[in-house]
């Protein structure tokens, strides 16, 4: 009879699991639960928001040579993760994204099609065979956008690049920028034509290049209003801000507008305006940055011992310029989509930004300085033309400054406690949750001197940028451009989790080894140069006497022995790891399955026992 019970009780139990799996199937097959560090297999609010805002059919084409890309396992390892993520961006949009996974096999139409979306194909393997990897898009007016190959290195940038992709598709309205600004940007190049000046003086590049992506509208700092249909503002280096302007300015910003800031406390490449302030080299913003609660002072500029580059000095030769910063990867946050791709940023007297104490918004610094810095003042700065002398007057303060930043959230505005009238009977906004702004304590960083190199060739003018200035400023109107949603958007993890312990132990065994081969190559270098002396003394005849051979004998014979020593550091090496993967496996393979089992039988004698009674 007992024996009939537990049958029974068998059996219902595997009917309640087939039952739960078809209720899962059936109810729950859209919830997700992603236990994973920094959630890499599901999608953020922000994704989640632009998602819901798209109004048409949006057409995602995945590409992936699966067959080509046999034996490289990190590639198809990570091509596992942008599927499951593409999958969760469909699962989102309730049917609004339809996504198209295929196999692009070389001569096939689907490789055409790839091709025709401008994905990369790169060549592996001895035949020469192209691995896609990539993904396009439309909507439904057939408007292409791509990513043309899906790189492990900006993993962390995943989500963010396919968000952006999709924001493209539902707004593909030209991004309008406008710019405010005493800098003489734009050059001569509008007079050139009609004059035929020779010595008119060209657009600095980036006005060029914007020009060339966005609708680009340069703005006078004597105007009173700002156009209606501004993406982004610029404002960079003004000098005679008028009040309306800045309260134009201030209004922007708190109704939502996104705003790009370049102060300077000593701006080298600027010129004196027609209107006056000759001599007078820093920003001035009207009181806004201090009204918004940003701290910067115009009048001390960041010397960088660690970071400063070399220049021609006056009296020839070349020296290190301690005003004058090249700043790497060292000093860039990489978990920022603005600055993550960049590798040198150059610029020449840095201010630096802080947040004021009270301040409610989210102050992150983008770029920063070493900790070998001091401050000069401005004036002072000014006057000395030769870098030399601002060596001597360095006086470290061991401080990390803030030379670009971001500051997102709780904005206040610079004339909340002030009585303005606005026109058309507007009502003054005092501020702003959703702030969005990148502020940069340069301006030169714009002159094309510090990051471009211009070439004539057959009349044609040929760039060649030796610093990434352009890319930060392009990703910087990218970023603000794309909507709240996006800019939310933060730098996610890696699916790839290296071996920590492994990799610990691998280093330190191969410091023991490097120790013991430099010791070595130390005695093999000293006795060569003796047998060298000796083969001196005798002219060329190498001759030893018995004291000299018994020397010789005993390092040989030290030398077999380290030999052997450096083996056994290395078979070392190899049995630490492999019982370190032989302890993995087993915790892996045998014993968590061992103790679900040994606790699912509890739970199912339990179960029968209570039953029975």
């Amino acid at each position: 009879m007992k024996k009939l019970q537990s049958t029974a009780g068998l059996g219902a139990l595997a009917l309640i699991f087939l039952g739960l799996v078809l209720i899962n199937n059936l109810i729950f097959d859209k919830a997700r639960i992603d236990l994973t560090e920094n959630n890499i297999y599901s999608i953020s609010s922000g994704s989640k928001a632009i998602v819901d805002k798209i109004d048409e059919q949006v057409n995602l084409y995945y590409f992936f040579s699966d067959k080509t890309s046999e034996g490289i396992p990190n590639i198809r390892n990570y091509a596992n993760r942008v599927q499951n993520l593409l999958e969760e961006y469909a699962l989102a949009s309730n049917g609004k994204i339809k996504l198209h996974i295929i196999d692009p096999e070389p001569f096939s139409e689907a490789e055409d099609r790839a091709a025709s979306f401008g994905l990369t194909a790169v060549t592996v393997g001895a035949a020469g065979d192209s691995l896609y990897f990539g993904l396009g898009a439309t909507n439904s007016v057939d408007t292409e956008v791509a990513i043309p190959f899906f790189d492990p290195a900006k993993e962390e940038f995943l989500e963010y690049d396919i968000s952006q992709l999709i924001y493209k598709l539902s707004d593909t309205d030209k991004v309008n920028v406008g710019i405010i600004s005493s800098l003489p940007y734009m050059g001569d190049a509008m007079a050139a034509p009609m004059t035929r000046n020779p010595n008119a003086q060209p657009a600095w590049v980036f006005y060029d290049q914007l020009s060339q992506m966005y609708e680009v509208e340069d703005i006078g700092e004597q105007a009173t209003a700002l156009p209606d249909n501004l993406d982004v503002l610029i404002l960079a280096h003004p000098k005679n801000l008028s009040e309306s302007m800045a309260l134009a300015i201030d209004q922007y910003v708190m109704k939502g507008g996104n705003l790009i800031v370049f102060a300077d406390p000593h701006a080298e490449f600027a010129t004196a305006s027609a209107q006056g302030n000759v001599g007078k080299s820093s920003s001035d913003f009207a009181g806004l940055l201090k009204g918004w609660g940003i701290k910067f002072d115009a009048n001390q500029v960041v010397l960088d011992a660690a970071t400063s580059l070399e220049i021609r000095l006056p009296t020839g030769g070349t020296g290190k310029h301690y005003g004058y910063l090249g700043l790497t990867t060292d000093n860039i946050d990489k978990s920022d989509v603005a600055v993550s791709s960049l590798n040198l940023l150059n610029g020449a007297s840095f201010g630096f930004f802080e947040k004021a104490e009270g301040a409610s918004f989210d102050f992150y610094p983008l770029i920063h300085s070493s900790t070998h810095t001091g401050l000069i003042d401005a004036d002072t700065y000014g006057v000395l033309h030769d870098p030399r002398m601002l060596g001597r007057q360095f006086k470290p303060t061991e401080v990390q400054y803030t030379l670009a930043a971001r500051v997102s959230g709780q904005v206040q505005s610079a004339f909340k406690d002030q009585s303005v009238e606005l026109v058309d009977g507007q009502v003054l906004v005092t501020e702003n949750l959703k702030t969005n702004i990148i502020l940069v304590a340069d301006t030169d960083v714009l002159a094309d001197s510090l990051w471009v190199q211009k070439q004539n060739f057959f009349g044609q003018t040929i760039l060649n940028p030796f610093a990434n200035n352009g890319d930060f400023l392009a990703n910087s109107i990218e970023n603000l451009a794309g909507s709240s949603d996006l800019i939310s958007i933060r730098a996610r993890g890696k699916f790839s989790r290296p071996f920590d312990v492994v990799q610990d132990i691998t280093a330190q065994a191969e410091e023991r080894f490097r120790e013991q081969e430099q010791m070595l190559q130390k005695r093999l270098e000293d006795t060569e140069k003796q047998l060298q002396e000796l083969s001196n003394q005798n002219n060329g005849e190498l001759v030893l006497n018995d004291e000299q051979r018994q020397a010789l004998e005993d390092f040989q014979a030290q030398k077999l022995e380290i030999r052997k020593e450096l083996r056994e550091v290395r078979h070392q090496l190899d049995k630490d790891i492999d019982a370190l993967g032989s302890k993995l496996k087993f915790i892996n393979i045998a014993l968590i399955p061992l103790l679900l089992t040994l606790l699912l039988a509890f739970i199912s004698r339990k179960l029968l026992a209570k039953r029975d009674f």
